[in-house]
């Protein structure tokens, strides 16, 4: 009986391991989608050459300081002020977070103001244009740049005394602070700070009068748009 037993149990076996043999043998696995590494987006770069328009206010101050005719006149600070319209031009350097470059701008000036108290019929001091030329150095935060400006201020005093216009082109210097965002690849926007110092101007307002010493001063609050090349 045993060996009956034992004889079924191998047979079964064996037919077992024929089916077995005939079968198809797994299917693989389904291969694995391949990694794609994605690089993080690139950091802006403010290096280059731009070319933009600039436009804002101007505020400050002018004095007139002499004696005329054996009278002394001093009108002390009165306010100038009025609107700025101009281009501006410029290069920046990159280097990690560091960024230097230089910038000049030429402005159409509208600042104008008249004393209250003048010792002649009227004291009034004009500015018709103003151009600067600057250094920069400012921190790069990506996209975002903050930046102190400063250098050669140039810009014409105008002064009347009753429709006697005379006028002299000066230097002086400047110096500010701005932050500027790029908002595509090329295009810029900027909000900028300065103070200007125009050379005091000298001018004879009326016939054989004592010259006039007239002093000049302005803050400088401009927006703008460049392109960068």
């Amino acid at each position: 009986m045993k060996r009956i037993l034992a004889t079924v149990l191998l047979s079964v076996a064996a037919t077992g391991a024929a089916l077995a043999s005939d079968l198809p043998p797994p299917s693989a696995p389904p291969p694995r989608a391949p990694v794609v590494y994605a690089p993080p987006p690139p950091v802006y770069n403010w290096t280059g050459f731009y070319l933009g328009i600039n436009g804002g206010w101007g505020f400050g101050k002018s004095d007139w300081n002499t004696t005329v005719a054996g009278t002394a006149l001093d009108t002390g600070n009165f306010n100038v002020n009025g609107g700025l319209v101009g281009g501006t031009i410029g290069a920046n350097w990159q280097s990690d977070w560091f960024v230097a470059g230089i910038e000049g701008d030429f402005d159409g000036s509208w600042m104008d103001g008249t004393a209250s108290v003048c010792g002649v019929p009227s004291c009034e001091t004009k500015n018709n244009w103003l151009a600067t030329i600057r250094g920069r150095i400012g921190y790069a935060a990506d996209r975002v740049l903050f930046y102190a400006t400063g250098g050669v201020a140039l810009g014409d005093i105008v002064v009347n005394t009753t429709a006697n216009w005379q006028s002299a082109d000066k230097t002086g210097w400047t110096a500010g602070a701005g932050i500027e965002g790029a908002f595509t690849d090329h295009w810029t926007a900027r909000v900028k700070y300065l103070f200007v110092d125009l050379q005091n101007a000298s001018f004879t307002p009326v016939a054989a009068a004592t010259p006039v010493t007239v002093k000049f001063n302005a803050n400088l609050i401009r927006l703008g748009v460049d392109y960068k090349f």
